[in-house]
């Protein structure tokens, strides 16, 4: 029988924290939690997160219908390199094609400039007799012989996955599919990841670096989502769990664990599909999402209510601001920037006497120093705590007490070498990294063809209020949103997502006049039950109506990249070529000023996505009363080298009074981050519970 209980949790698992919401779908009622994370198996700190969140609500795990996660397992192991041992099998004369990539240069004025290094070395790359033409024909017959000799190679060399790529396996996949039955059988137990179950995508890098990355991080997340599932279980947690994907859906575990790639930016999406639904409920038509969390920020374009979603996503970059710096990533991805600039960042003076911030952070274990975990290197997070930016009372709802003096002391490190106080030094560490992160969304918005300085600003994650008034003010941003529950939103925004699933197929053909989409039409049709054979496994009422759309890449004839295009209904119904290819110029005219007329069109991909109608939240809008123990105090905040410290309101949120103004400096403190109104600036309680900052 169907649990009838309205009570939902999202549970998102950072770098440094595990953040937790419990949602009433009748009552709207919601409870937040934060906990640290625990880098060693992070399912630990998650469970330990959902049975205290239960307790809070004197519940028990029984009396939750419904789970969604986000895991930032994928990305972290790709970052990291601590996947799987991974070897490559390749058609016979492309053992080099991870290596060789794309072979241009992403900033033709660096000479130097080093590509990002390939997940897999040439020595792990493994060749095999076989070879189909694109149109089909078998030029070379596989030799399952020699599969079997490489096996017993793989199983001496202890190889842990394999990840397979045949020349045009995504058009004709049987050589793919017999070289994945020998190997499972001869290699039992060896995680193996075929490219064209990975992705049925033309251009055979592209698809040989997804193919690498599912079979590097399968075996990792496999474990991962057996181990939660465990967990969950034991614990009498009886509801049906989803994962977070990239594409800002929602998708069942063990189609997670089995392509993890679709989960690579699984955490943050949290957050965008989060704030898609702000803009949607508050009529912005353009929203700058900034999430800054202990280990990184994000930031994301999202216009008219829509996340901007990208098939050109990269991961690992050389060169954090330059596109084809880092891995492809060819699956649908809600298209944000990262950088590693979070609250646990560490700070250092390099070699010629800069301070330098990240990307290494302290992570939840040690943590910044004012953790007093055993942390020494100084962070961010000590440098806003000794500027002030932090009530060292008040972090986590009271519940963790931070350190100044630690704080102080690391923050010396840097201020020694410097020649500095140890104020300044704080505030020089605060201020590049929102040097750091005001660059990062400076381009980001500028890739987006949008002025920072006309949009909105919603921030969130437990370390973006902090930071949300000296980005405005350097990317003239007026006015800043934090929603209610800033520090935890993207754990609220995993459940504002609908089950969802992708496909693609590469079928290169000019757009004539008179064409026959029947061909077409059989292409979507068998993608789609694919995806909703997918979906299938995610969805938890067989009721819900499936809601399609269908998208075609196109690009003009002699054109290296395409864009994706949604194809108009008469394209299909009425085979009107000329619809589609008017939709094509204006979305090549938006993005790069100019069409060539004259010049033939052609589609090299067809696109297909799927989902269920979004989850209703009956979201409470009501001013959470006064807690009994909240109380307004002052802090000494420090205003830079010129201003120096000045005295600032701390103002719980259960204070604020709706209309209300409040100027800065000010810090409205929550219990799971903390709001600073600098000077200049002014905020106020909303009638729909966020808080907004307006700068003059």
């Amino acid at each position: 029988m169907k649990n009838a209980s309205p009570w939902r949790i999202g549970f998102d698992i950072g770098g440094t924290f595990t953040d937790l919401v419990l949602l009433n779908d009748v009552t709207g009622d919601a409870l937040r939690h934060k906990t640290l994370t625990t880098p060693e198996d992070p399912s630990e700190g998650a469970y330990t997160g959902l049975t205290q969140l239960v307790e809070m609500a004197g519940l028990h795990a029984g009396d939750i219908h419904a789970i969604t996660h986000g895991t930032t397992l994928a990305i972290n192991a790709l970052l990291e390199r601590r996947g799987a041992k991974t070897a490559l099998v390749v058609t016979r004369g492309f053992r080099d094609v991870l290596v060789l990539g794309r072979e241009y240069r992403y900033d033709i004025y660096d000479l130097n400039g080093a590509p990002a290094q390939p997940l897999l070395p040439r020595s792990q790359a493994y060749e095999i007799t076989e070879r189909v033409t694109a149109r089909g024909d078998v030029i070379l017959p596989l030799d399952e012989a020699e599969v079997v000799t490489l096996a017993g190679e793989l199983r001496a060399q202890q190889y842990e996955a394999v990840a397979v790529l045949c020349m045009h396996a995504y058009a004709w996949p049987d050589h793919e599919n017999r070289i994945e039955a020998i190997l499972s059988c001869e290699l039992p137990g060896i995680s193996i990841s075929v490219s064209h179950k990975v992705s049925r995508e033309i251009r055979e890098y592209d698809r040989g670096v997804l193919t690498a990355m599912n079979a590097f991080v399968q075996p990792k997340a496999r474990r991962y989502m057996a181990r939660l599932e465990n967990k969950l279980r034991e614990g009498g947690f009886t509801s049906d769990w989803l994962v977070m994907g990239s594409n800002g859906g929602l998708m069942a575990p063990q189609v997670a664990a089995d392509y993890p790639t679709r989960i690579i930016e699984s955490g943050p999406a949290g957050g965008i599909v989060a704030t898609a639904a702000f803009a949607r409920k508050n009529q912005e038509n353009r929203v700058l999402a900034f999430d800054m969390g202990g280990t990184t920020a994000k930031a994301c374009v999202v216009r008219q209510g829509e996340p901007s979603i990208t098939t050109d996503y990269e991961v690992g970059r050389a060169d954090r601001l330059l596109k084809g710096s880092g891995l492809p990533v060819k699956l649908p991805v809600v298209d944000m920037i990262e950088i590693g600039a979070g609250g646990g960042s560490i700070a250092r003076v390099d070699s010629l006497g800069l301070l330098e911030i990240g990307p290494e952070s302290a992570s939840a274990w040690p943590g910044p120093a004012c953790y007093a975990r055993g942390g020494e290197q100084p962070t961010v997070t000590d440098a806003n705590l000794v500027l002030g930016l932090l009530d060292p009372d008040a972090f986590l709802g009271g519940r963790m007490p931070l350190d100044v003096d630690a704080a102080r002391k690391a923050i010396h490190r840097i201020a020694d070498p410097l020649g500095l106080t140890i104020e300044d030094a704080a505030w020089g560490i605060h201020e590049v990294a929102n040097s750091k992160m005001s660059e990062a969304l400076r381009t980001h918005c500028v890739e987006k063809n949008v002025s920072p300085s006309q949009m909105t600003m919603l921030a969130f994650g437990g370390a973006g209020p902090s930071h949300a008034w000296s980005l405005a003010k350097q990317l003239d941003v007026k006015r800043v949103f934090f929603p209610n529950g800033a520090g935890v939103y993207s754990a609220f925004g995993l459940l504002t997502a609908p089950p969802s699933a992708d496909f693609v197929r590469s079928d290169r053909c000019r757009l004539l006049p008179g064409m026959d989409v029947t061909r077409i039409q059989a292409v979507f049709a068998e993608g789609f039950d694919e995806a909703m054979t997918t979906l299938a496994a995610a969805i938890a009422d067989p009721a819900s109506a499936p809601i399609q759309k269908k998208m075609a890449g196109v690009r003009y004839v002699g054109q290296g990249s395409e864009l994706t295009v949604t194809l108009p209904d008469s394209f299909l119904q009425q085979g009107d070529v000329q619809a589609l290819v008017d939709a094509f110029e204006a979305a090549h005219l938006a993005r790069f000023g100019r069409t060539l007329p004259g010049q033939g069109v052609e589609v090299v991909n067809w696109r297909g996505h799927v989902q269920t109608t979004p989850p209703k939240l009956n979201t409470s809008d009501r001013v959470s009363h006064p807690e009994p123990d909240a109380r307004e105090k002052s802090l000494r905040v420090y205003l830079g080298r010129k201003q120096g410290f000045s005295t600032c309101r701390v103002i719980p949120r259960s204070l604020l009074i709706t209309g209300v103004t409040i100027d800065g400096p000010a810090l409205l403190q929550e219990k799971e981050c903390a709001i600073y109104v600098g000077p200049g600036a002014s905020a106020q309680l909303d009638e729909q519970g966020n808080i907004l900052m307006e700068l003059n």
